[in-house]
C-alpha cells in the first residue's frame, strides 16, 4: 500500500504583509500637514456655517458636501506635489517666479482676511467657554499665554503633535450626530436625490459652504508645514494619502455637524444666527450632553484655529520676503517669523476683548479679501504646477489641468457672488 504524501499547505505572503507594514507606518510618521490643514476649515466660522445649513436647510445641503470634498483633494494635492517636489512653499515660489511687488499685494490681502478671521476665532473661544460660565476676561487671556508658549516655546514636532490631538476632537460633532437620532433614510435619500433652490438665501450658503472649506490661507500653509516637515519627492505618494484623508475626514465632521442641526433645529424651526446659539438651543432637544459636545467641539476648534491662522500668515509672509521661517529655529533665529505670530495673536484676541467692537464690518473685510485673493492664488498653482523648472517632471497632466481650470471658473463664480452678496448685506456668517 503506497502512502499518499500530504500536499503543502499554502504559506501566507509574509512579504506582503511586511510591504503593507512598512507602507503603513511611513504614512503615519509623515501625515499631518495635510489632515491639520483640512481639519482647521472647521473652525468657529465654519462651525456657525454648517450650523446655519443644517438649521436652515434641512438636510437638503449635505449633498454638497460630496463635490466640495473632490474640489478640495484636487487643489491640496496640487499643493502637496508642489511642496514636496520644488522644497519651497507657495508665496516662495510667487515671489521667485513673478516678482516681489506681486507677491507683496497678495501678502497684504492675506493679511487682511487672515486678521478678520482670528477675530472670529478667539470670538469662538469666548462663546464657547461662557457656556460653562467662563468669562470671556478669562478664557481670552489664558488662550493667549497658551497660544505664544505652543508655538514659541515648541519645535515642528511638538507642535504637530498637538495639532494631530486637536484634529480627534472633531469627533465631538460626530457623537453628536448620533445622539440626536436622525432619520437615516430622509438623509440617505437628501444626499442621493441632490436639490437645488434658485433662491438667494440656498445660493448664498451654498458660497458661505464652500468658501468656508477652500480658503486662500490653506494653500500657503500646507505647502510651508510641508516643508517645514522636511518631505521630499519620496514622501509624495504619503503627502497625496494624507490631503486625501484630510479631505475627507473635514467634510465627515461638517456632515454631522448640519445632520445634528437639521434633525433638531430645522425640524422645530428653531432659527440661530452664531455656533452658540446651535449649541444652547440644542439643550432642550437633544440634552444636555449634546450641547456640551457642541460647546467644547467649538472650543477645540477655535484654540485650532486661532494658532494656525497666525502661524499660517507668519510662514507667508516670511517666505514672501525670504525671511527665515520655520518652528525648529529659536526666536532669535526668526524674529520675524515669531514676531508676527504673536502680534496676530495678540492683537486679535486684544480686539475682542474691547466693549462694542463693530465685528461684522471686521468679518465684511475678511470676506471681501477671501473672494478677491482665492481666484488669484488657484491661478499661481496652476502655472506653478505646470512649469517644469518648479515641477521637475511632476507637472499637471491634461485631464486634471481641465478639471483645475473648471474648478477656478466655478470659484471665480463663487467668489464674485460672495463679494456681490457681502456687498448687498446678505453674506452668510
Amino acid at each position: 500500500m503506497t502512502e499518499r504524501a500530504d500536499k503543502p499547505t499554502a504559506k501566507p505572503n509574509i512579504g506582503f504583509f511586511k510591504m503593507r507594514w512598512r507602507s503603513l507606518l511611513a504614512f503615519l510618521v509623515l501625515m499631518g500637514p495635510g489632515i491639520i490643514t483640512s481639519n482647521v476649515d472647521n473652525d468657529a466660522g465654519g462651525i456657525a456655517t454648517y450650523s446655519l445649513a443644517g438649521a436652515g436647510f434641512g438636510f437638503s445641503m449635505l449633498w454638497t458636501l460630496i463635490p466640495i470634498t473632490i474640489l478640495l483633494i484636487i487643489i491640496q494635492e496640487m499643493g502637496a506635489r508642489m511642496a514636496v517636489v520644488s522644497g519651497k512653499g507657495l508665496s516662495d515660489l510667487i515671489r521667485e517666479r513673478y516678482g516681489v511687488r506681486l507677491a507683496f499685494y497678495t501678502m497684504i490681502l492675506l493679511i487682511l482676511n487672515n486678521l478678520g478671521n482670528c477675530l472670529a476665532e478667539f470670538a469662538g473661544i469666548a462663546a464657547a467657554l461662557e457656556i460653562f460660565g467662563v468669562s470671556r476676561y478669562i478664557s481670552v487671556p489664558v488662550s493667549i499665554l497658551f497660544l505664544l508658549w505652543l508655538v514659541v516655546k515648541g519645535s515642528y514636532e511638538s507642535v504637530e503633535k498637538w495639532f494631530l490631538t486637536a484634529c480627534l476632537f472633531y469627533l465631538a460633532y460626530v457623537v453628536a450626530g448620533f445622539l440626536v437620532q436622525p432619520e437615516w433614510t430622509e438623509v440617505i435619500a437628501s444626499v442621493a436625490k441632490p436639490t437645488v433652490k434658485f433662491e438667494t438665501s440656498f445660493l448664498v450658503m451654498l458660497v458661505g459652504l464652500v468658501g468656508t472649506t477652500i480658503a486662500p490661507w490653506m494653500m500657503f500653509y500646507l505647502q510651508a508645514s510641508m516643508v517645514d516637515k522636511g518631505l521630499g519627492i519620496k514622501d509624495l505618494k504619503a503627502a497625496r494619502t494624507d490631503v486625501i484623508a484630510g479631505s475627507v475626514v473635514v467634510n465627515i465632521v461638517a456632515f454631522f455637524i448640519i445632520l445634528a442641526c437639521a434633525a433638531t433645529l430645522f425640524k422645530a424651526g428653531i432659527k440661530i444666527e452664531t455656533a452658540q446659539d446651535a449649541a444652547l438651543a440644542l439643550r432642550p432637544l437633544a440634552g444636555d450632553y449634546c450641547t456640551w459636545l457642541f460647546a467644547i467641539g467649538l472650543l477645540n476648534a477655535s484654540v485650532f484655529a486661532a494658532s494656525i491662522l497666525p502661524l499660517s500668515t507668519a510662514y507667508t509672509v516670511c517666505e514672501a520676503f525670504g525671511w527665515e521661517s520655520s518652528l525648529d529655529q529659536k526666536f532669535s533665529q526668526a524674529p520675524q517669523f515669531y514676531g508676527l505670530y504673536c502680534f496676530i495673536v495678540v492683537f486679535s484676541a486684544l480686539i475682542i476683548l474691547m466693549p462694542g467692537i463693530p465685528l461684522v464690518p471686521i468679518m465684511f473685510i475678511s470676506q471681501v479679501a477671501n473672494g478677491l485673493v482665492l481666484p488669484v492664488v488657484l491661478v499661481f498653482m496652476i502655472f506653478l504646477t505646470n512649469d517644469p523648472t518648479v515641477m521637475k517632471g511632476h507637472t499637471n497632466g491634461p485631464v486634471l489641468n481641465l478639471i483645475s481650470w473648471i474648478a477656478v471658473a466655478l470659484l471665480v463664480g463663487l467668489s464674485l457672488c460672495m463679494i456681490g452678496f457681502t456687498l448687498a448685506g446678505q453674506a452668510t456668517p
